[in-house]
């Protein structure tokens, strides 16, 4: 019985850790997508000890498992050739192991939207109003005719948090599918023996994954073999060191960077099991940055807002003060209120109607629309810019780079195609003619050059076994060098087979040089790579065609620098090849990785020149940059004689002008003058050679301290400080680091200097919609409150009620910024000077159109208000009838002057305001949409706006007196407007002292 009892109780206990065990394998095959049952029968290894091995680091259990080569074999992965790039293998390890992909956070639904929209105070105190209105008005007039009113307004309402929640949802989804592209890093991986470009979120577990200086560790792995690699684990560990990775410390989290060094690594973990994943999973995009003009927008509105509760405040004042002392009247002529005879429902309604006309025209004063068309003008403008290879990583940027005074660009791959081949070669003391003819080299000095070749790159070369074209990778400069290699009979995997690497010092852009120690059965060789005239510095002999070594003689070592000097002449870039023998004592037994390899008395090898031709369109870009008011300045590592080449053939030189410093300068000799020094000469220099990235970094801080507004491109990681440091950051999308990315604020796709230039454009575009949408509304907001005021304090009733307002507040708002903020940006942009950090937003010539249109309005409606009866012969009508078809006439006339003022916004300067209006299918589609509702409104929706049908004489009339803005606008263009700003004739108003601080302190986050 006890046995039973305890068998029994054994089993309850083995069968809840089963149900636990059960339930966490249901919650893990849940949360990562993988059927682990699959993942023991696929591979020899299962997914949890390789999440452990990668979470733990534990170099024990690594050791237990074979090691990086019995991993692989795990994985079924070859550390070489990596895996097979069928598409059913990738397909079955992302089912086994995952995708390189983490899931996104729930993004907010339009409803959240709406929610956020009807928050709106205003919004919130005409909804309450409004009831109030329908519960009296269905109480004193019946439910048939008492809910028109109260219901309008809610109607109105409705339609402008509708119009609004729609607008920001869009605009959510367009900066979602920008950050999602941003995510979207292309990585090197090899496959079947082949290095190819891949989707970060197309990695495997088992790919084997080249890294170099600048890569983000794209998955969890380790390393295979590796020199000087040195990885930044600060995103995960939050230790700002850098950690030298080798056998002993193989292990490679995802989201670390390259600091320093280049190898390879198998990836052993991917998205949500990796710590990274995780994190990311975690993590939702924040969207709430807000720009320095928007921010200065604020400040804008804020003070409007102001102004508008001010005269709301006063119009309430007075029309409460007129309706309770019994002289406001009706349209029939009766008093409205009669203390003592009128009931206190018909009071309470009258007064609640006057608190609707007050918070309407707060809603029409305040300009919420001012802070949403700079988003979709942002949003409409990054859109676009993608399809102008431009990514935007910060929003800020849009708007900075309209402002650019200066550009400091990078030669190769920006001005020029980064497509390089091999035109000269001088080795063995001579000329080669052709290039690649080698013939007469003897054997022993070839097999030198060849091994430095091979074995002194980043590249690869894949030959197919079908005997195809050899694949040659690497970047653009190595391609070009090991596909002469190939010309000249280099079998890279043989040669690389022959010999093996021993040390490795990667390419700095500080020395300009690159070596490697490498050991063959000749003994060991240290082979050097890089800018022409520093390497023949340091060589104090040569070889020549025999194989011997000769001296290098003043005679010789001045013929090689006239062969550098003419090739440079010639816009090549100068590479030269150098080598030393290594005696194995020199070698250290231990920590080889410190060991630093000798780089004098070097044997020069042979110097080659590498032709990288312009990009098409460049010349044209740099002059319309130099009739834009931007200086194009070019700065490069090259040699100065190539660097003023490609200067003269892009244009950034003129033929005619000066060549000489300080327009053209070497990076040492800026580097080595003092700040002052520099300061004075930074506003000349118009081309930088042999510069180090510092150098850069200094002229960026020069230019700044002189007042510009600095644009600089970069690639490399050492380019960071200066893309940091610059007002925009722009980094090359096809040869840039991902360091570099992260530091900029665009990413340039295509690496083309072309695109920058329409980015210049685009952020003109940007500052000019937004001015484009405050005269208009400035316009609307000018002329309503006046209207409403003046008839207010005279009549004690105003011509345009609230839902006809809230009418008007959706035109000049919402559609009013969904058309100008969405216009195209033109020629005339490119014509313009820069526009100045402290310039006012709103310039003289925009407050002459806008005075011009508003005391157009603000007389012939006021005419009308007065004398309208007389002037639109309405004597027979009823005196009610009149004065609704006078109320009715009075706002069909405003809505269609701001219809026909929003063609005038289009071009504030230039007097031919339809000039491409047709190519903009957005802005006619909203003006038809309001022209038709308008329509609808009059003729149909009459009870809903207390307003009735016009005949055809008084539609003509309304059209008439709107059509009459397009010829003014004409007119008053002609007028002359003072140059300094208007707003420098008054003392500052506090609000907008605010907002220049704010936006100053935008600025500098």
């Amino acid at each position: 019985m006890i046995r039973r009892k305890i068998r029994a109780h054994a089993q309850v206990i083995r069968a809840a850790f089963l149900f636990k065990e059960a339930g966490e394998k249901d919650l893990r095959e849940a949360y990562t997508g993988i059927k682990l049952a699959t993942a023991s029968r696929s591979f020899p290894i299962e997914l949890e000890k390789l999440t452990t091995l990668n979470r733990d680091h534990n170099s024990v259990v690594l050791q237990e498992l074979g090691g990086i080569k019995g991993l692989s074999g795990l994985l079924k992965s070859n550390l070489d050739r990596g895996i097979s790039p069928n598409e059913d293998e990738l397909l079955q390890r992302r089912d086994v192991f995952g995708a390189n992909t983490y899931p996104r956070k729930k993004r907010k639904n339009i409803l959240r939207f709406v929610f956020d929209a009807c928050k709106d105070l205003t919004l919130m105190i005409l909804m309450v109003a409004a009831a109030i209105s329908l519960t009296l008005g269905m109480a004193t007039e019946g439910v048939e005719e008492g809910w028109y009113e109260g219901g309008s307004i809610f109607l109105a309402v409705f339609l402008v948090i509708l119009v609004t929640a729609t607008s920001d949802y869009r605009q959510s989804l367009q900066f979602q599918h920008l950050n999602e592209e941003k995510q979207n890093i292309q990585v090197e991986v090899v496959r079947g023996g082949k290095r190819s470009g891949a989707s970060i979120f197309d990695l495997v577990v088992g790919d084997v994954v080249p890294l170099n200086i600048g890569d983000q560790v794209p998955a969890d792995g380790v390393l295979i073999a590796g020199h000087s690699l040195a990885i930044d684990e600060s995103s995960m560990t939050g230790e700002s060191k850098t950690v030298h990775k080798d056998q002993k410390a193989p292990f490679l989290m995802s989201g670390c960077k390259v600091a320093d060094g280049y190898g390879s690594m198998l990836v052993t973990g991917v998205g949500v099991n990796t710590e990274w994943g995780q994190l990311m999973a975690n993590l939702s995009e924040d969207n709430g940055e807000e720009t320095p003009l928007q921010v200065r927008l604020n400040g804008v509105a804020t003070f409007i807002g102001m102004v508008g509760l001010s005269v709301a405040g006063v119009v309430f004042g007075v029309l409460v003060i007129r309706y309770f002392t019994g002289h406001t009247k009706n349209p029939d002529g009766t008093v409205q209120f009669r203390a003592g005879t009128t009931g206190g429902k018909h009071g309470l309604m009258g007064a609640i109607r006057i608190l609707t006309i007050a918070v309407t025209i707060v809603v029409v004063a305040v300009p919420e629309g001012l802070p949403l068309a700079v988003t979709l003008t942002l949003a409409y403008s990054m859109r676009k810019m993608m399809r102008d290879k431009a990514l935007v990583r910060r929003l800020s940027s849009c708007e900075t780079m309209g402002s650019a005074t200066t550009i400091c660009s990078d030669k190769t791959g920006t001005l020029t195609l980064n497509k390089m081949t091999v035109v000269e070669a001088y080795f063995i003391g001579t000329k080669l003619d052709p290039c690649d003819d080698v013939r007469a080299t003897s054997p022993s000095a070839l097999a030198l050059l060849v091994e430095g070749i091979a074995q002194n790159t980043t590249g690869t070369v894949f030959v197919p076994e079908d005997g195809g074209a050899a694949d040659v990778t690497g970047s653009p400069t190595e391609k070009a060098i090991l596909s002469w290699g190939l010309k000249i009979g280099m079998d890279f995997s043989d040669v690389r087979a022959k010999s093996s690497v021993l040390h490795v010092f990667p390419f700095n852009s500080e020395k300009k040089r690159g070596g490697v120690a490498v050991q063959s059965d000749t003994g060991v060789h240290v082979h050097w790579k890089g800018a022409a005239e520093l390497v023949l510095s340091s060589c104090k002999s040569w070889l020549s065609l025999d194989g011997s070594v000769q001296t290098m003689s003043a005679g010789k070592r001045n013929e090689y620098k006239k062969s550098i000097e003419d090739m440079a002449k010639s816009s090549l870039r100068c590479v030269a090849f150098a080598y030393c023998p290594c005696e194995p004592e020199m070698i250290p037994k231990e920590d080889i990785a410190d060991w630093k390899l000798p780089e004098e008395d070097l044997t020069l090898l042979g110097i080659m020149g590498i032709k990288d031709p312009c990009r098409p369109g460049v010349r044209n870009a740099v002059q319309l940059c130099r009739n834009a008011g931007v200086k194009v300045r070019m700065v490069t590592g090259d040699n100065i004689e190539t660097a003023k080449a490609i200067a003269l053939e892009c244009g950034i030189l003129d033929a005619n002008g000066v060549i000489s410093e300080p327009f053209v300068i070497e990076g040492k000799v800026f580097r080595e003058m003092s700040e002052i020094a520099r300061g004075e000469i930074a506003d000349k220099i118009t081309v930088m050679g042999r510069s180090s990235p510092n150098d850069k970094l200094l002229l960026v801080q020069a230019l700044k301290r002189k007042g510009h507004v600095v644009a600089v491109t970069g690639d490399g990681t050492n380019d960071a400080p200066a893309l940091h440091e610059a007002d925009i950051g722009l980094a090359m999308g096809m040869s840039g680091t991902e360091v570099a990315k992260e530091s900029s604020d665009i990413i340039i796709l295509d690496d083309d200097f072309t695109s920058v230039v329409k980015v210049v454009r685009w952020g003109r575009s940007v500052y000019a919609n937004i001015q484009k949408f405050i005269q208009f509304q400035l316009t609307v907001n000018v002329a309503a409150l006046v209207i409403n005021v003046v008839a207010a304090v005279s009549s004690g009733d105003v011509p345009l009620n609230a839902v006809e307002l809230l009418w008007v507040n959706l035109i000049m708002d919402t559609l009013g910024a969904l058309a100008l903020a969405t216009e195209p940006p033109t020629d005339n942009l490119m014509k313009r000077q820069p526009v100045g950090r402290r310039e006012p937003l709103v310039t003289n010539i925009m407050w002459r159109n806008l005075f011009v249109q508003a005391i157009y309005q603000i007389a012939i409606l006021l005419i009308f208000d007065f004398s309208g009866t007389k002037i639109l012969r309405l004597q027979n009508e009823s005196q009610d009838n009149a004065e609704k078809m006078k109320n009715t006439f009075i706002f069909n006339t405003f809505v269609f002057c701001q219809i026909f003022n929003e063609f005038n916004a289009r071009k504030p300067e230039e007097r031919n305001v339809f000039k491409g209006v047709t190519k903009n299918h957005l802005f006619m589609g909203i003006i038809i949409v309001t022209t038709v509702f308008q329509i609808l409104i009059v003729e149909f929706l009459g009870k809903f706006f207390k307003i009735v049908r016009l005949n055809w004489r008084l539609w003509l009339v309304s059209v008439g007196i709107g059509l009459v803005s397009w010829p003014l606008a004409y007119l008053g263009k002609f007028i002359p407007v003072p140059v300094r700003p208007l707003q420098a004739y008054f003392k500052p108003i506090p609000c907008w002292k605010s907002s220049r601080r704010d936006e100053e302190e935008g600025g500098q986050g």
